[in-house]
């Protein structure tokens, strides 16, 4: 008698192989974000969760730009392949995938980095904080 998890079966083979690879042209996980950002990223890392949620804690390297704020003149500076990379607080947030696709709403390739700052955590990195201005 079949379980939850066999009680549909999985899918076949090679469309599972599809389904997974595509997976990874939308997005990357915190390990490789850090990994890139130690040898010199080739990608933008933005932040898109408010400023204060940034100034408290971020990933470093990464600039705070709002989904509110994501606009072709706030994009204008970075070249048109320039690659993006948002995140957000985690998995329970839906904000990296909205400042994904109002990237790629602007013709900018994008990913996301899954978990967010949680997942962050999660694997033992450090966060940046802003200091507070006298």
């Amino acid at each position: 008698m079949p379980t939850a998890v066999t009680a549909v079966p999985p899918a076949p083979s090679e469309l599972a192989r599809e389904r997974f690879a595509a997976e990874f042209a939308f997005e990357t996980d915190c390990w490789d974000v850090h990994e890139s950002l130690a040898r010199g990223a080739d990608f933008v890392l933005l932040d898109v969760r408010g400023p204060a949620l940034f100034a408290a804690g971020h990933v470093p390297g990464a600039i705070n730009l709002p989904n509110g704020k994501i606009v072709r003149s706030k994009l204008e500076h970075w070249p048109e392949g320039t690659v993006f990379v948002t995140y957000c607080a985690g998995p329970h947030c839906n904000g990296a995938a909205k400042g994904a696709l109002r990237l790629a709403e602007l013709g900018r390739p994008v990913k996301i980095m899954a978990g967010g700052i949680t997942g962050w955590l999660d694997e033992g990195f450090d966060l940046a904080r802003v200091e507070a201005r006298a």
